[in-house]
Protein backbone atom coordinates (compact mmCIF):
# COMPACT_ATOMS: atom_id res chain seq x y z
CA UNK A 1 0.00 0.00 0.00
CA UNK A 2 1.33 3.37 -1.09
CA UNK A 3 1.33 6.34 1.92
CA UNK A 4 0.22 9.47 1.27
CA UNK A 5 2.98 12.16 0.55
CA UNK A 6 3.58 14.34 3.36
CA UNK A 7 4.01 17.10 0.87
CA UNK A 8 0.70 17.18 -0.48
CA UNK A 9 -1.71 18.58 2.05
CA UNK A 10 -4.41 16.68 3.40
CA UNK A 11 -7.69 16.27 1.74
CA UNK A 12 -10.67 18.54 4.31
CA UNK A 13 -12.47 16.31 7.06
CA UNK A 14 -16.23 16.28 5.86
CA UNK A 15 -17.40 15.37 9.23
CA UNK A 16 -15.83 19.11 10.30
CA UNK A 17 -17.85 22.41 9.73
CA UNK A 18 -16.51 25.29 7.68
CA UNK A 19 -13.87 27.22 9.78
CA UNK A 20 -14.20 31.04 9.39
CA UNK A 21 -10.53 31.76 7.16
CA UNK A 22 -8.41 34.58 7.93
CA UNK A 23 -4.98 35.83 6.05
CA UNK A 24 -3.06 35.08 9.78
CA UNK A 25 -3.93 33.95 12.76
CA UNK A 26 -1.78 35.18 16.16
CA UNK A 27 -1.54 32.53 19.46
CA UNK A 28 0.35 32.95 22.18
CA UNK A 29 0.56 32.02 26.27
CA UNK A 30 -1.12 28.43 25.30
CA UNK A 31 0.78 26.80 28.30
CA UNK A 32 0.79 23.27 27.68
CA UNK A 33 1.64 21.11 30.21
CA UNK A 34 -0.08 22.66 33.29
CA UNK A 35 -3.88 22.27 34.59
CA UNK A 36 -4.79 25.83 33.51
CA UNK A 37 -4.39 25.64 29.94
CA UNK A 38 -7.91 25.77 28.71
CA UNK A 39 -7.00 23.33 25.94
CA UNK A 40 -10.76 22.18 25.30
CA UNK A 41 -11.42 25.64 24.78
CA UNK A 42 -8.31 26.19 22.28
CA UNK A 43 -9.32 23.06 20.59
CA UNK A 44 -12.58 24.31 19.33
CA UNK A 45 -11.32 27.52 17.98
CA UNK A 46 -8.52 25.71 16.43
CA UNK A 47 -11.54 23.69 14.36
CA UNK A 48 -13.32 26.46 13.52
CA UNK A 49 -10.55 29.18 12.38
CA UNK A 50 -8.59 28.75 9.64
CA UNK A 51 -5.43 31.29 8.47
CA UNK A 52 -2.54 31.07 5.60
CA UNK A 53 -0.08 31.95 8.37
CA UNK A 54 -0.38 30.75 11.91
CA UNK A 55 2.28 32.76 14.60
CA UNK A 56 2.58 30.67 18.09
CA UNK A 57 4.08 33.64 19.87
CA UNK A 58 5.98 32.36 22.38
CA UNK A 59 4.87 30.02 25.96
CA UNK A 60 2.73 27.78 23.53
CA UNK A 61 4.40 24.78 25.90
CA UNK A 62 5.15 25.61 29.36
CA UNK A 63 8.78 23.80 29.92
CA UNK A 64 9.39 25.30 33.37
CA UNK A 65 6.30 23.85 34.86
CA UNK A 66 6.92 20.10 33.01
CA UNK A 67 10.20 20.34 34.55
CA UNK A 68 8.36 20.22 37.99
CA UNK A 69 5.97 18.05 37.55
CA UNK A 70 4.86 16.68 34.45
CA UNK A 71 1.22 17.02 33.54
CA UNK A 72 0.15 16.18 29.57
CA UNK A 73 -3.34 14.87 29.04
CA UNK A 74 -4.58 13.53 26.04
CA UNK A 75 -6.29 17.10 24.64
CA UNK A 76 -2.76 18.98 25.04
CA UNK A 77 -1.28 16.18 22.86
CA UNK A 78 -4.64 16.98 20.43
CA UNK A 79 -3.75 20.68 20.30
CA UNK A 80 -0.02 19.49 19.16
CA UNK A 81 -1.52 17.55 16.42
CA UNK A 82 -4.93 20.16 15.70
CA UNK A 83 -1.50 22.72 15.23
CA UNK A 84 0.46 20.30 13.26
CA UNK A 85 -2.85 19.10 10.62
CA UNK A 86 -3.11 22.93 10.28
CA UNK A 87 0.55 22.89 8.70
CA UNK A 88 -0.07 19.50 6.40
CA UNK A 89 -3.19 21.63 5.14
CA UNK A 90 -0.74 24.26 3.40
CA UNK A 91 -0.97 26.43 6.58
CA UNK A 92 2.08 28.43 7.53
CA UNK A 93 3.28 27.70 11.12
CA UNK A 94 5.45 30.32 12.75
CA UNK A 95 6.85 29.45 16.17
CA UNK A 96 8.41 32.55 17.95
CA UNK A 97 9.29 30.74 21.54
CA UNK A 98 8.66 32.77 24.90
CA UNK A 99 10.53 32.48 28.20
CA UNK A 100 8.14 29.50 29.60
CA UNK A 101 9.45 27.48 26.53
CA UNK A 102 12.98 29.09 26.07
CA UNK A 103 14.23 25.59 25.38
CA UNK A 104 13.71 26.05 21.90
CA UNK A 105 15.61 28.99 21.56
CA UNK A 106 18.63 27.01 20.98
CA UNK A 107 16.70 25.56 18.01
CA UNK A 108 16.28 29.09 16.05
CA UNK A 109 16.74 29.09 12.57
CA UNK A 110 14.79 25.07 12.19
CA UNK A 111 11.92 23.01 11.21
CA UNK A 112 10.18 20.78 12.79
CA UNK A 113 7.15 18.92 11.28
CA UNK A 114 6.92 22.19 9.15
CA UNK A 115 7.17 24.61 12.24
CA UNK A 116 9.43 27.31 11.82
CA UNK A 117 11.42 28.27 14.98
CA UNK A 118 12.17 31.75 15.31
CA UNK A 119 13.15 34.74 17.59
CA UNK A 120 11.21 37.64 16.48
CA UNK A 121 10.06 38.44 12.63
CA UNK A 122 8.48 41.17 10.74
CA UNK A 123 4.55 40.20 9.52
CA UNK A 124 3.65 42.69 6.53
CA UNK A 125 -0.08 43.01 6.49
CA UNK A 126 -2.18 42.92 3.63
CA UNK A 127 -2.36 47.07 4.02
CA UNK A 128 1.22 47.14 3.75
CA UNK A 129 1.98 47.52 7.54
CA UNK A 130 4.87 46.09 9.11
CA UNK A 131 4.70 44.26 12.48
CA UNK A 132 7.81 43.26 14.82
CA UNK A 133 5.97 40.06 16.15
CA UNK A 134 7.92 38.63 19.08
CA UNK A 135 6.95 36.95 22.43
CA UNK A 136 8.08 40.06 24.66
CA UNK A 137 9.75 38.61 27.85
CA UNK A 138 13.19 40.27 26.54
CA UNK A 139 11.84 43.27 27.57
CA UNK A 140 10.08 42.12 31.02
CA UNK A 141 12.69 43.68 33.56
CA UNK A 142 12.16 40.77 36.16
CA UNK A 143 12.68 38.18 33.51
CA UNK A 144 15.72 39.43 32.32
CA UNK A 145 17.40 39.82 35.68
CA UNK A 146 15.62 38.32 38.35
CA UNK A 147 14.28 35.09 36.99
CA UNK A 148 14.20 33.33 40.84
CA UNK A 149 11.47 36.26 41.06
CA UNK A 150 9.65 35.35 37.98
CA UNK A 151 9.82 31.76 39.30
CA UNK A 152 8.07 32.73 42.31
CA UNK A 153 5.75 34.94 40.62
CA UNK A 154 4.80 31.86 38.52
CA UNK A 155 4.30 29.57 41.74
CA UNK A 156 1.52 32.27 42.81
CA UNK A 157 -0.01 32.41 39.48
CA UNK A 158 -0.20 28.63 39.90
CA UNK A 159 -2.12 29.06 42.81
CA UNK A 160 -4.73 31.91 41.82
CA UNK A 161 -5.53 29.50 38.51
CA UNK A 162 -6.10 26.93 41.24
CA UNK A 163 -8.71 29.24 42.69
CA UNK A 164 -9.81 29.99 39.23
CA UNK A 165 -10.73 26.69 38.28
CA UNK A 166 -12.33 25.86 41.30
CA UNK A 167 -14.56 28.69 40.42
CA UNK A 168 -15.43 28.12 36.89
CA UNK A 169 -16.42 24.52 37.63
CA UNK A 170 -18.92 26.39 40.10
CA UNK A 171 -20.20 28.49 37.09
CA UNK A 172 -20.21 25.60 34.43
CA UNK A 173 -22.76 24.02 37.40
CA UNK A 174 -24.72 26.91 37.03
CA UNK A 175 -24.82 27.14 33.15
CA UNK A 176 -22.39 29.79 32.83
CA UNK A 177 -19.39 30.47 30.20
CA UNK A 178 -15.69 30.82 31.36
CA UNK A 179 -14.50 33.87 33.32
CA UNK A 180 -11.50 34.46 34.30
CA UNK A 181 -11.58 35.57 37.93
CA UNK A 182 -7.90 35.78 38.36
CA UNK A 183 -7.58 38.48 35.14
CA UNK A 184 -9.99 40.23 36.57
CA UNK A 185 -8.23 40.31 40.30
CA UNK A 186 -5.09 40.85 38.62
CA UNK A 187 -6.50 43.86 36.39
CA UNK A 188 -7.88 45.34 39.95
CA UNK A 189 -4.17 45.70 41.42
CA UNK A 190 -2.26 48.92 40.70
CA UNK A 191 0.65 47.48 40.09
CA UNK A 192 -0.52 45.38 37.75
CA UNK A 193 -1.93 48.24 35.37
CA UNK A 194 1.64 50.12 35.68
CA UNK A 195 3.74 47.27 34.60
CA UNK A 196 1.24 46.46 31.82
CA UNK A 197 1.30 50.10 30.53
CA UNK A 198 5.51 49.95 31.02
CA UNK A 199 5.56 46.48 29.08
CA UNK A 200 3.47 48.26 26.35
CA UNK A 201 5.40 51.25 26.41
CA UNK A 202 9.16 49.25 26.07
CA UNK A 203 7.26 47.35 23.30
CA UNK A 204 6.39 49.95 21.17
CA UNK A 205 9.26 51.88 21.39
CA UNK A 206 11.36 48.98 20.07
CA UNK A 207 8.92 48.74 17.37
CA UNK A 208 9.56 52.24 16.47
CA UNK A 209 13.41 51.79 16.49
CA UNK A 210 12.94 49.22 13.93
CA UNK A 211 11.28 51.27 11.68
CA UNK A 212 8.19 48.51 12.25
CA UNK A 213 4.10 50.20 12.20
CA UNK A 214 3.65 47.83 15.44
CA UNK A 215 4.48 44.97 17.28
CA UNK A 216 2.56 41.95 18.36
CA UNK A 217 3.46 40.36 21.00
CA UNK A 218 2.19 37.93 23.95
CA UNK A 219 3.71 37.17 27.15
CA UNK A 220 1.61 39.38 29.86
CA UNK A 221 -1.71 37.59 29.39
CA UNK A 222 -4.18 40.77 28.40
CA UNK A 223 -5.17 41.03 25.03
CA UNK A 224 -5.35 44.56 23.64
CA UNK A 225 -4.85 46.42 20.37
CA UNK A 226 -4.61 50.27 20.81
CA UNK A 227 -2.08 53.43 19.39
CA UNK A 228 -1.42 54.27 22.73
CA UNK A 229 2.38 55.05 22.09
CA UNK A 230 1.91 56.66 18.58
CA UNK A 231 2.01 52.93 16.62
CA UNK A 232 -0.02 50.10 16.84
CA UNK A 233 0.51 47.80 19.82
CA UNK A 234 -1.19 44.22 19.72
CA UNK A 235 -1.37 41.71 22.32
CA UNK A 236 -2.79 38.31 21.87
CA UNK A 237 -4.02 37.75 25.13
CA UNK A 238 -3.48 33.83 26.08
CA UNK A 239 -5.25 30.70 26.92
CA UNK A 240 -5.24 30.57 30.32
CA UNK A 241 -7.15 33.13 31.58
CA UNK A 242 -8.66 35.41 28.71
CA UNK A 243 -8.79 32.71 25.79
CA UNK A 244 -8.02 35.40 22.71
CA UNK A 245 -6.39 35.05 19.73
CA UNK A 246 -5.57 37.97 17.62
CA UNK A 247 -6.70 37.73 13.80
CA UNK A 248 -5.76 39.87 10.42
CA UNK A 249 -8.99 39.73 7.88
CA UNK A 250 -7.45 39.94 3.99
CA UNK A 251 -7.98 43.83 3.99
CA UNK A 252 -5.59 43.85 6.99
CA UNK A 253 -7.55 44.85 9.81
CA UNK A 254 -6.46 42.92 13.34
CA UNK A 255 -9.12 42.03 15.55
CA UNK A 256 -9.33 40.31 18.94
CA UNK A 257 -11.31 37.01 19.11
CA UNK A 258 -12.72 35.76 22.22
CA UNK A 259 -13.33 32.14 23.20
CA UNK A 260 -14.75 31.16 25.83
CA UNK A 261 -17.50 28.93 25.37
CA UNK A 262 -17.45 26.29 22.77
CA UNK A 263 -19.58 26.63 19.77
CA UNK A 264 -21.73 23.87 20.31
CA UNK A 265 -23.25 24.79 24.04
CA UNK A 266 -24.49 28.08 22.16
CA UNK A 267 -27.96 29.07 21.42
CA UNK A 268 -28.23 29.21 17.35
CA UNK A 269 -28.41 32.66 16.49
CA UNK A 270 -25.18 33.31 18.60
CA UNK A 271 -23.73 30.50 17.42
CA UNK A 272 -24.42 32.01 13.88
CA UNK A 273 -22.87 35.12 14.90
CA UNK A 274 -19.48 33.11 16.71
CA UNK A 275 -19.31 31.32 13.52
CA UNK A 276 -19.81 34.36 11.06
CA UNK A 277 -22.82 33.00 9.31
CA UNK A 278 -24.97 36.19 10.17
Amino acid sequence: MIGRDPAVPEPPDPAEPKPRHFRALFLSDVHLGTRGCQADLLLDFLRLHDAETVYLVGDIVDGWRLKRSWYWPQSHNDVVQKILRKGRKGARIVYLPGNHDEFLRDYLGSHFGGVEIVDSLVHESADGRRFVVIHGDQFDVVVRNAKWLAHLGDWAYTFALGANTAFNIARRRLGFGYWSLSAWAKLKVKNAVSFIGAFEQALTTEARRLGADGVICGHIHHAAIHDRFGITYVNTGDWVESCTAVAEHHDGRMEILTWTKPAETLAPAARAEVLGAA
